[in-house]
């Protein structure tokens, strides 16, 4: 049996009732935000809006983090499972078409405790940065939805310059096809998702040849006809990058429509995003909203 807490690859031991573990966070929740978030994919902000929490604390490192102030500098406030609980029920009663905990996994007893009570009728999205345990997301069965991971990098001297997680790449593919595994049809209501997987992929600076390998370890592991890739330009160099005078730009757009280029020739089904999306302004503000 492992001691400590161990829901994340980093397994890093920790008695969290005394003591935070590496994703900076104890065993009582935290959350940043709780509101209708309409900057997702179309199928899952939908016109009324993904019932979005934002939880605090994250088990990577991502020095391009754009949610910094929650994922590594504590901005949160801690609450409850009746309370959660009761966030859930306002998201929904709000019109959400669904409900999306974003960076959830240190939180998994609480979260899945307050799903259960929460009984909820509309779908539940776990949105990751796919840097997950198998063991774990087995966990979340029979109450996920929607997946909605990242798959970052390919290479792990990228995975580790740039996110402290050099074992990245096999970590997340394994929990890609985990969670396909759980989820492995799209099934619509509309222009709705209801359930399945969107595979989600940042195209960051200089880094398209390791995207394009991450495109063909998509087109050989998983069926295109059943789920989607979401491909993403919105990269937005912060303050830390400073620091990786690499990545201290902005995508080109060379760069970003090679790798959209062979997506469609690969014949994926799924999102490319505006280059003017790469702005600091859809970063929502983490003010406590609705916790």
């Amino acid at each position: 049996m492992e001691a400590g807490c161990a829901l994340c690859p980093r397994k890093c031991g920790v008695d969290r009732t005394n003591k935070r573990g590496c994703c900076g966070e104890g065993t009582t929740v935290r959350a940043a935000r709780a509101a209708l978030h309409f900057w997702e994919e179309p199928c899952i902000s939908g016109e009324k809006g993904s019932g979005t929490v934002f939880f605090t604390g994250c088990t990577l490192g991502c020095v391009f983090c754009q949610n910094r102030s929650i994922s590594k500098d504590g901005v949160g406030k801690e609450i409850g499972v009746s309370r959660l609980v009761e966030i859930f029920h306002e998201l929904e009663n709000q019109g959400a078409n669904n409900l999306n905990l974003v960076t959830p996994t240190h939180f998994t007893p609480q979260i899945l405790q307050a799903l259960s009570i929460a009984k909820l009728k509309i779908p539940v999205v776990m949105n990751t940065g796919g840097y997950e345990r198998v063991e774990t997301l087995r966990l979340w069965e029979n109450s996920v939805d929607i997946y909605l991971p990242d798959l970052k990098y390919f290479d792990p001297a990228l995975s580790a310059r740039y996110s402290a997680a050099r074992d990245y790449f096999p970590v997340a593919s394994a929990a890609i096809l985990e969670m396909h595994r759980q989820q492995p049809r799209l099934v619509w209501d509309g222009d709705l998702l209801k359930k399945g997987l969107i595979v989600r992929h940042l195209v960051l600076p200089g880094c398209s040849k390791d995207s394009l390998r991450l495109l063909d370890f998509l087109d050989h592991a998983l069926p295109k006809e059943n789920f989607l890739l979401s491909l993403m330009s919105q990269y937005t160099p912060t303050p830390t990058c400073a620091g990786f005078p690499e990545i201290n730009r902005r995508v080109t757009t060379y760069e970003y429509q090679t790798v959209a280029e062979r997506a469609a020739e690969l014949g994926f089904q799924g999102f490319l995003q505006d280059r003017r999306s790469a702005k600091e302004e859809y970063t929502p503000p983490f003010d406590l909203n609705g916790i």
